[in-house]
Parts: structure tokens; sequence; C-alpha cells
């Protein structure tokens, strides 16, 4: 445990106790938001950020150190644990690199090797090694059914010394350090008739890059292609080297006789090429994988937590409007409550193009139910819908109507869930999805929650990477961004309740459950009637979930119920209420804070609830705002190079970003195209639903691929900073000079309008992400 706590003590650059506090927190059943918050005494000041990574690497970890003791234990009932191969086994820091160094010892009863000593021939392959004979002469007297010849016995006696030699870590370690340094991974085309079916990854049919310098995600672009049998990946690199050392190791130039040294130095080419290398080159592709898997979750983590963060604009009547052309366009109307007053389908388009029935029809259930906000879905038709939706603003100029373009990602998928049918049992499929999109824009966390993280289409290469990893990863951003800003027990679905800390999906049931038997909740003491929410769930929960209008003023906060004795003694001090002293900046910027630390409440918490005292149940998402797409540009064709436009960051990669302009595809801003200086992170410009001014800088109608620039026109990017100077080189020596504009990427960006790398301009069908990713607003 010591050395567990060590550990993460120092990869969070956080101090043992705190690591250990939060440990013990993690182990009683807190979640990571509910000590965040409401245990800061207790881990002395540790952030979400760094408990939600501890807790991760907790359970990494564990797992990682049962599979070191079970290795250790193989190896010990073995006898072949030395002092050598323990030091190894306890410094691998991953579990890759630990299944690396056990492997030459897990027991495989059907190999070669194991087979040839089953047979006898053990003992003759270690006088080959250790005595100068002929190897043939070693041999002599040897019988067995399945090697009935010298040259199966001689092959057998290879396999053998292949797996001794294969046990000395140390060595295999030196020669995949010493092969990984030239290591490139090569791509080609898996064959002539993959060319067309394939023709996305065209720029890799012959594709070469060191391994140590590939990005993330031309990688994972890489291994789409192979998985979809388009490509054939092959890792190379040098083999002299490497099999010089092996020969060296064993001495094999001066061993004797001659047909001993002749055999050997045979079976330490076979030891190469046929067990070490591809060993080694499986593992080098495998350790980048991970890390590029581990990126790519990283960055739709983040594109996550900003689009469910994102402004919402409020309650609010809204029209969702589901666009279609055969089909009709679905149209449904939400009210301020987030529940639907009316639905209806129009055809404007083919066959029927009953263009002005469907105007009457918009008109009439914008006026009759007082519509404020027009929520179309950016799918198939979008850009026509609004068109005509344009056009019915026009002719009734009393409507006061913004209309705003929002995602459909997820809404299909939501409209034929289980949680659709519980929650709008008598609509039609069709007509759920422009409800999702209606009430997405009203709150996008809310609504958002109802869909599989996976189904928003907001990450990098997400369906290539290990899926139970991202989900986990996924189900935390969801779970902090939920707890963040709260949610009102009295409207909450089941789908957002279950992410509230100490909740799960059967108790958020029941939550519902009792809201619908009993009637709405009074306060949060009355939630510990809820059937299965006892006393330690109802401590995780309480504070994040808010009572309005009930009989308890502070339940409307995120003051914990354990600290409203704390509030009552901070209001008896300066002679208030507790209702007078909520919201009254003045007076609570008087209170100091040191009076009322006592063994029950500590600094922390004091702070945290004059903070929320001050502004309670503040929501941390921004102000809700629209932006403008230029009525004139509706397809990829109407672009053209030097145009000016504003659109939306719909997606944040390790490469880039992506924008909407209103075109049915978004553009790529490449990394080197975001800012005049230098940007190593993409995240640190933009963020997921920011509204950006873009310079079209290419377009590739056929390919559907859009570059854009946010640096000004004629301006150059500015080159990658310069390393600064070894210190242990001389202090007159200068440092090598570097390329004007050197970087990791080179490659893709051997002209300034070469088009992205495939896959890379497009990654899950991403459309605009709901109300500020993907908006047009006008009055």
């Amino acid at each position: 445990m010591t050395d567990l706590v060590q550990q993460l003590a120092s990869e969070l650059a956080a101090r043992p106790n705190q690591v250990e506090a939060a440990i013990r927190l993690i182990d009683e059943g807190a979640s990571v938001p509910f000590i965040a918050r409401y245990r800061k005494e207790a881990t002395e000041g540790l952030d979400d950020v760094q408990l939600r990574l501890l807790n991760t690497r907790l359970s990494y970890l564990r797992d990682l150190n049962e599979r070191r003791e079970k290795a250790i234990q193989s190896l010990t009932e073995q006898d072949k644990l030395s002092d050598d191969l323990l030091a190894r086994i306890n410094g691998a820091a991953t579990k890759n690199a630990l299944e690396e160094i056990y492997a030459p010892y897990r027991p495989k009863r059907t190999s070669k090797s194991f087979k040839a000593k089953e047979a006898g021939l053990g003992p003759i392959a270690d006088k080959i090694l250790t005595e100068d004979l002929d190897p043939k002469a070693a041999l002599a007297g040897f019988e067995h059914a399945d090697y009935p010849d010298e040259a199966t016995q001689l092959d057998a006696v290879q396999h053998i010394i292949i797996d001794t030699w294969a046990q000395n870590i140390a060595l295999s370690a030196e020669l995949k350090a010493t092969f990984a340094k030239t290591a490139v991974l090569k791509s080609t085309v898996a064959s002539d008739e993959k060319k067309e079916v394939g023709k996305k990854f065209r720029d890799y049919f012959d594709f070469k890059e060191n391994l140590n310098k590939l990005p993330s995600h031309r990688l994972l672009a890489m291994l789409r292609g192979r998985q979809e049998n388009v490509l054939g990946l092959k890792v190379d690199g040098e083999n002299d080297a490497p099999l010089a050392r092996i020969v060296d190791a064993y001495q094999l130039t001066t061993v004797q006789p001659e047909t001993r040294q002749s055999f050997l130095q045979e079976t330490a080419k076979q030891f190469w090429s046929a067990k070490l290398r591809p060993q080694i080159e499986h593992s080098l592709l495998t350790e980048k994988r991970l890390s590029a898997e581990a990126e790519a979750v990283q960055v739709f983590s983040e594109n996550l937590r900003h689009l469910l963060l994102s402004a919402p604009a409020g309650g609010r009547t809204t029209l969702g409007v589901d666009p279609g052309v055969r089909t009709g366009v679905k149209l449904a109307v939400v009210n301020a409550s987030g529940d639907v007053v009316a639905h209806s389908t129009v055809y404007p388009f083919a066959p029927k193009e009953d263009v002005t029935g469907a105007k009457e029809e918009l008109a009439r259930l914008c006026r009759e139910f007082s519509v404020d906000l027009v929520a179309i879905g950016n799918g198939t038709a979008s850009r026509e819908t609004e068109a005509v939706i344009t056009e019915m603003m026009a002719e009734h100029p009393d409507l006061s109507l913004t209309r705003v373009t929002v995602s459909e990602a997820g809404a299909s998928v939501y409209s034929a869930s289980e949680l659709a049918t519980q929650e709008l049992p008598e609509l039609d499929v069709a007509i759920r999805g422009a409800v999702s999109i209606a009430r997405r824009l009203q709150d996008p966390l809310a609504e958002l929650v109802k869909i599989d993280p996976k189904s928003i289409g907001v990450g990098q290469y997400q369906h290539d990477v290990n899926q139970t990893g991202l989900a986990a990863a996924l189900d935390a951003v969801v779970e902090d961004c939920v707890n963040a800003v709260g949610v009102d027990v009295n409207t909450a679905s089941p789908a957002i309740l279950g992410y509230i800390a100490g909740l799960n999906k059967a108790i958020a049931q029941q939550i519902v459950e009792y809201r619908k038997q009993h009637g709405r909740f009074e306060n949060r003491q009355v939630l510990k009637n809820v059937p299965r929410l006892g006393e330690r769930t109802f401590e995780q929960a309480a504070g994040f979930l808010r009572v309005h209008q009930g009989d308890q003023i502070l339940d409307t906060s995120s003051v914990h119920p354990e600290s409203y004795a704390l509030v009552e003694r901070i209001a008896k001090a300066h002679e208030k209420t507790v209702e007078d002293l909520i919201g009254q900046s003045e007076i609570i910027r008087q209170v100091k804070a040191e009076d009322f630390i006592n063994d029950e409440f500590g600094l922390p918490t004091v702070v945290d609830v004059l903070a929320e005292l001050e502004k309670p149940g503040r929501d941390p998402r921004p102000a809700f705002r629209t932006a403008k797409f230029r009525d004139d540009v509706k397809e990829v064709t109407d672009l053209q190079l030097g145009m000016e436009l504003e659109g939306v960051i719909t997606n944040v990669t390790n490469f880039g970003a992506f924008v909407d302009v209103g075109v049915h595809q978004d553009g790529l801003i490449h990394i080197s195209e975001l800012a005049n200086e230098f940007v190593s992170d993409p995240q640190k410009i933009v963020k997921p639903g920011q509204i950006v001014q873009v310079r079209v800088i290419q377009v590739d109608a056929e390919r559907k691929r859009i570059n854009l620039s946010m640096r000004p026109e004629n301006s150059q990017p500015a080159a990658k900073p310069a390393r600064a100077p070894r210190r242990d080189k001389p202090a007159d020596e200068k440092p090598q000079a570097k390329r004007p504009a050197a970087r990791k990427d080179q490659p893709e960006r051997n002209k300034q309008q070469k088009p992205a790398k495939p896959q890379e301009q497009k990654i899950g069908g991403l459309g605009a992400l709901l109300l500020q990713a993907g908006i047009k607003g006008s009055k």
C-alpha cells in the first residue's frame, strides 16, 4: 500500500497523505464528485481532475500488482525467479511491459520447444550450447518417433535453444531499444481492387514514417484502413545491428568446432528473424497503438465535456424540426418545461413539394404555441428546410423567432431506445427525433445524457479504440458534468439522475416512481423515503439534487444538508435569517470564514458555503448565444477560396479542429492554421461550441474536403520553438540550427494547400454540435 500511495502521489504531484485519504474514501464507496466537492478537508484540496486520475490509476495499478504477484508465484514454482528477473518484474510500469517480461516463462505445453524437451532433446541442446562438439555427434544414439531423422532433431534443438535465449530479458530489452531507433511503419494498398473502394485511404497506399514520430491520429487512420482490409501494415527496421549483438552476446564467432559455430549462428538468425523480431514489431506497434488510443480517449473526453457543458437556451418554447425529404419534415413543439404540446409532419420536398402547406403549418404552430426558438436538425435536407423556415419568417414578421441549427448526432439512437419509449410512448419514432432536437437546444446536458456518449460523435476515431476503456472515460466525464451543474429532483429524467453521485439507474428510477406516486419532493430529506435510498446514498447524492420552491431554501443550492447548521450559525452571527442571508453579496463578503472553523467544518467547506450563499444554484455553463451562416453558402460547391465565413467548432483533435460552416460537411482547420504562433495543443486555442471566423484556403469537392484557416490572409505560421541547448554541453557551444517550420506532422504539410490525411477530415460523420455547435441564429 505504501508503494502504491507513493507512486500515485508522484504522478499527481500531491502529498502521500492526500492520496491516502482519497484512497480511503474511494474504498469506502465515495464518488469522485462527492469527494471533490464535500471532502476537501480530508484530501486537503485535491480537485476533481486529480481525483479522477487517481481513481483510474488506482484501479489500473491494483490490477497490475495482482498480475505481478501471479507472475512471481509462477516463476517461483518454476524455480526461474532470479534477482534480476524479480527486479525487472517489479519495475514493469504497465501491464503490457509485465506480460513481455513474463511471456518467455509462461508454460506452453503445445510449443515446439516443450514437445522437444518432452522427447528428451533438452540435455542435447544444453550440450550443444556448452560443449565443443559437433551438433550431429551430440545426437548420437537419440531416437524418437516424432523426430525420425537428424534434420527434424536439429530443428527441434534449435527451438529449445531459441526459447532458452528468449529468457535473457536483458538482451531482449536491449535489442528492442536498438530496433526501435530505426523502426518505421509502412502501409501499402492490400490489392488493386481495394484502390477504388478504399480511396479515402489513398494517401496511405504507399506510405512510411518513423514509428517514434508517427502522430496518433495518423496511426489510427492506418489501423482503420487495415481493419477495413484496404491497407497492409508492416513495422520495418534494420536487422544487422541486432543480429550482430546476439552473436556477440553468446560469442558465436569463437565457438568450436566450425559445424557447431555454423549451427549456432544459424540458430541466432532464426532467433532474431522468427522469434524476437516479430515479438518486438508487435510490441512496438502495440505500445504505439495504446498511446494513440489514450490520446484519442482524452480528446473525446475533452470534447464531450465542452459539449455537455455548452450553453442551454433555457426554458423557452421551442419548435424541434427533424428534416427529411421523402418521409417529410417532422415537427414537435416543446414548452418551457420540456413537455410536448404539439407535433406534425410537413412535406415541402419531392414528391409532394407542398411548400405552401409546410409554411402555413409552421406559422400556425409558432403562433398558436408562442414559439420562441426553432431548432433545426443538421441532417439530410437541413439547409433546404432552413430555407423554407426563412421564407415563412419573412412572410410572418410578427413572429419573433430565432432559428438555430442543432446537431442530430445520436437523435435516432435515442428515438428508438427503451428510454424514449417510456418518455414518449404515444409518439412515433420519427417525431421523437424532433422532440430530442428541441430539448437538446433547451438543455443539452439533460438531453444528451440519454444517449450513449459514443453515439454523439465528438471523438478522434472513437470507434477504433478500446471500447471498454472509452466507455469508462466517457461515463466519468458525464458524471462530472452532471454533478457540476446539479439537477432538479422534481423534473429530472431517470437518465440524468443515474449520473448523480451515489445513485445508479435503479435508484434513479425509484426516485421517479416515488415522484409519480407521492407528488413532488418538498425538501431533500424526503428523498430518504425512496426505497433503496439509504443514509449512505443520501450523503453522496443530496448536495447535487436541487429542490426548487420547496420548504427549505438551502435545498435550491449546492450546500450539503450536513452544512445547514453552519449556515444557521453564520446567519445568527449576523442577526439574519437564512432567507435574508442568501444572495446578499455585501453581507456575505464581510463574513470572516476563519471565525466559523471548528472540528466539524474546516476552512475549505466554510469558503465553499459562503461562495454558494452569494450565488446560490449558480450554473457553471456559459450564456446562450447564436452564430450566423451565410445564406448564399449551402453546399461545398458554393465555397470559394479566400471566402470569409462564420462557423462553429464541432470537434477538436490533436491535428486541428473541425468547423461547421453550414454546408453539411465540416471543414478542417489544421493545427498549423489555428494561429500565427506555434500551437502544440489545439485544445488551448479552440473548444467545441466556440464561434469562430474562418477563411477558406482549399476545397476538394470530389472528396468533400474543406481546408480552413483562422490566421490572417498572407500571414505565415510561426516556427516551432527551438529547443534550449542541452545543459551538459559547453556553455559556448551553439545549438544546431533548426529548419523554420519543422514539425512532427511534416509529412502532411508538404504543401500548404495539401488536403488532410484520410479520415482526418471527417470523424464519425460529425455535423454541428447543438446550439453553439453549428448554430445559425437570426431574427
